[in-house]
C-alpha cells in the first residue's frame, strides 16, 4: 500500500503552511475572559491571504477556476488550519462548494462557485439540526409552490452564519427525501439569533419562516446532503489533529525545560508514558482520518470496503473526538497551572478541542452510527 501523497497534495500543505506562518492563536480576546463572542467577524486578512494563494478554489474544477484537488487535498490543509487556531470558515465553504459543483444545476454553480474560489462569496453550512441531537435535515420541511421551495424550521450551531453570504441548509421533503437548499443570508424570513460556540466564536440559530428559494438554488438528490454531512465530519477530524499535533509539540517544549529536582520533568517516567499515549492517539487519530477521507474520494470510483463510507467516517469521528480531549487534558496536567493562564495559548487550543469534540456529534453518536451500520452490514 502507498500512503505518499501526491505532488499536488504536498503542494497545497507548503502554500497552507506559508499562509499560515505568521497566524497567532491570540489574535483575538481570550475565550475565558469574554462573556459574548470573541469577534465579530472571521480573519478577514487570513481569508485574503487564502484566496490569494488559490487554497479556497482548492477542491473546485478548473472550469470554475479551482485546482480540481480532492477532500484528502482539503483535510491536509484543514490540519494546517487546525494547528493555529485559524478562524476562517475553510471547512464550511469548501464542503459547501464541492456539494454544488458535484449535485447543483448549472445555474447554482455559475452564481456561487467562481466568487467562491476568488474568496469574494463565503459559504457555509447548517449541520446540526434544532437541537444538536437529531439528523439536521429532519429539522426543515421543503414543499414546492409553483417554481419555488418554501423552507420553514430551525437549525441550530450554524457556524460563521452572520458572515456568509449563501448558507446551505438541509430539509425534507415529508416523503423521507433529504434535499439541500442554499439560501442568501439576507433572504426574506430567514432571522439569525445569536450563540457562541465553546472556542469563542459567533454561531446563529437560522429560523426559517416561509423562506423562498428557486428551484435552481435547491438540490433534490438524497447524496448532495450525504457527502456535505460526511466531508464536514471528516473535515472536523483534520482540525482537531492538527491541534492535538499543536499541543503535544507545545508539552513537549514545555516538559523539556521544565525541572524539577534538578532535571528536566520531560525525563521522568510518568511524564513520557502520557505523552507517548498522546501520541499514540494522534497516529491513530491520522491513520483514521486518511482512510475516511479516501473512502469520500474513492466513493465515486467504485473503490469498496467492509463498511459504506459512513463507517469510515464515523470511525474518524470517533478517534477524533477522543483522541483530542485525551491530547489537551493532559497537556494541561503536564503543563501544571500554567497551562491554565489565559497569557499562555493552551487555554485556547482546550476550547476549541471541545468544540471539535462535540462538533457534528460526540463520540458516543457515531459509536451508535457505526452500530447501526455493523448491524445493516454484518462482517464475513
Amino acid at each position: 500500500m502507498d500512503f505518499t501523497f501526491t505532488e499536488e497534495q504536498q503542494a497545497a500543505v507548503e502554500a497552507a503552511r506559508a499562509v499560515f506562518a505568521d497566524v497567532t492563536p491570540d489574535g483575538v480576546p481570550s475565550p475565558a475572559l469574554t462573556p459574548g463572542a470573541v469577534a465579530d467577524d472571521f480573519d478577514r486578512p487570513l481569508w485574503a491571504k487564502l484566496a490569494g494563494s488559490d487554497l479556497l478554489g482548492l477542491v473546485l474544477a478548473e472550469e470554475h477556476g479551482g485546482a480540481g484537488l480532492d477532500a484528502i487535498a482539503l483535510c491536509l490543509v484543514l490540519r494546517e488550519a487546525g494547528r493555529v487556531l485559524a478562524r476562517v470558515p475553510l471547512l464550511e465553504h469548501c464542503a459547501a462548494a464541492m456539494a454544488v459543483q458535484a449535485h447543483g444545476s448549472p445555474e447554482l454553480a455559475a452564481a456561487l462557485l467562481p466568487a467562491a474560489g476568488r474568496g469574494t462569496l463565503v459559504l457555509t453550512a447548517a449541520a446540526h439540526g434544532r437541537s444538536g441531537h437529531d439528523p439536521a435535515e429532519l429539522a426543515v420541511t421543503a414543499r414546492l409552490d409553483g417554481g419555488e421551495w418554501i423552507l420553514e424550521g430551525t437549525q441550530t450551531a450554524v457556524p460563521w452564519a452572520q458572515n456568509a453570504d449563501w448558507i446551505a441548509v438541509p430539509a425534507h421533503t415529508g416523503e423521507g427525501e433529504a434535499v439541500l437548499a442554499f439560501v442568501p443570508r439576507t433572504a426574506e424570513g430567514l432571522a439569525l439569533a445569536e450563540q457562541v460556540s465553546t472556542s469563542g466564536e459567533r454561531l446563529a440559530e437560522l429560523a426559517l419562516d416561509g423562506v423562498r428559494v428557486e428551484r435552481t438554488h435547491l438540490i433534490d438528490n438524497p447524496e448532495a446532503w450525504e457527502r456535505l454531512r460526511l466531508l464536514l465530519a471528516t473535515g472536523t477530524c483534520a482540525l482537531a489533529l492538527g491541534l492535538g499535533e499543536a499541543v503535544l509539540g507545545m508539552t513537549s517544549q514545555y516538559t523539556g525545560k521544565r525541572e524539577q529536582f534538578g532535571f528536566p520533568v520531560a525525563t521522568f517516567q510518568a511524564v513520557a508514558v502520557q505523552a507517548a499515549d498522546r501520541y499514540i492517539d494522534l497516529r491513530a487519530m491520522e491513520v483514521t482520518l486518511w482512510q475516511a477521507a479516501w473512502r469520500l474520494d474513492a466513493a465515486t470510483g467504485g473503490a469498496g470496503g467492509p463498511l459504506p463510507s459512513p463507517g469510515d467516517v464515523a470511525v474518524a469521528k470517533i478517534w477524533a473526538s477522543e483522541g483530542v480531549r485525551r491530547v489537551v487534558q493532559t497537556a494541561q496536567h503536564l503543563h501544571g497551572g500554567f497551562g491554565a493562564d489565559t497569557d499562555y495559548p493552551l487555554h485556547r487550543y482546550h476550547a476549541w478541542a471541545k468544540q471539535l469534540e462535540l462538533q457534528l456529534g460526540p463520540a458516543a453518536a457515531h459509536e451508535e452510527a457505526l452500530g447501526d451500520l455493523l448491524a445493516a452490514h454484518p462482517l464475513a
